[in-house]
């Protein structure tokens, strides 16, 4: 009587531990365990904060133009600058796939001295960015949001209009990195993005040997940033 109790209460247990195994861990019919993982059944979805610094190679050229006569001195300046900058991201995953995210940051600053004028250019930008994850940590993705370009256009010579303009611009971004898991939350981010922008036009007065006051326009044109940046994300 005892051993059939018994062997009652260890078929309950076996079933009861059955029932309460993980839905990877399986029986097979030769009394085996077997088990099976699907990565995207188990994969973190979420809320994420990120940070990161980038290191860009920023090209750009000015416009100069001017109705003083010697304007057939004035030429155009062309720029490829190396800027640091940086950037701070909230963004959610929706699955193993794909996730989106909101950036905000700097691309850099960049002041020029030439003939007693300073040009400075300091460019802060907001953007939207949604991302395809692979398997193997590399992902793509393309982002689109606003430049907020500020340049500085500062002489002794200029005797009116502000030293200051900003200007705003859509910003377009395609992106190519790797992420890597270091635990369960934290993981190493590194990014290379291509985006640009329209800089702003910025207009002063100066006056001439001749007495007279004359208009001076520099506008900034398209703005190209190739930039490569190493970040780190926190998933919730």
């Amino acid at each position: 009587m005892k051993k059939l109790v018994s062997l009652a209460v260890l078929s309950a247990l076996t079933v009861t531990a059955a029932d309460a195994a993980p839905s990877h861990i399986s029986r097979g019919r030769d009394g085996a365990y077997k088990v099976t993982y699907d990565y995207t059944e188990k994969a973190k979805t979420g809320w994420y904060v990120g940070g990161r610094v980038a290191l860009g190679l920023t090209s750009w050229e000015n416009d100069n133009k001017t109705d003083a006569p010697s304007a057939s001195e004035l030429s155009n300046d062309s720029y490829s600058e190396i800027l640091f900058g940086g950037a701070l991201s909230a963004g959610y995953r929706f699955d193993y796939f794909w996730r989106a995210e909101i950036e905000g940051g700097l691309i850099g600053q960049f002041e020029d001295e030439d003939a007693g004028t300073t040009f400075k250019m300091t460019v802060p930008y907001l953007m939207a960015n949604g991302y395809y994850d692979f398997a193997n940590g590399l992902y793509v993705g393309a982002g689109a949001g606003v430049a907020l370009p500020k340049t500085k256009l500062q002489g002794i010579f200029f005797t009116d209009g502000d030293d200051s303009e900003s200007g705003i611009s859509p910003i377009l971004g395609v992106m190519l990195g790797y992420s890597h898991k270091l635990d369960n939350n934290l993981v190493l981010d590194l990014r290379y993005r291509l985006s640009g922008f329209v800089g702003p036009e910025h207009k002063r007065k100066f006056i001439e040997g001749d007495g007279i006051e004359y208009d001076i326009k520099t506008d900034v044109g398209m703005v190209l940033d190739n930039s490569v940046s190493f970040g780190l994300r926190y998933e919730f």
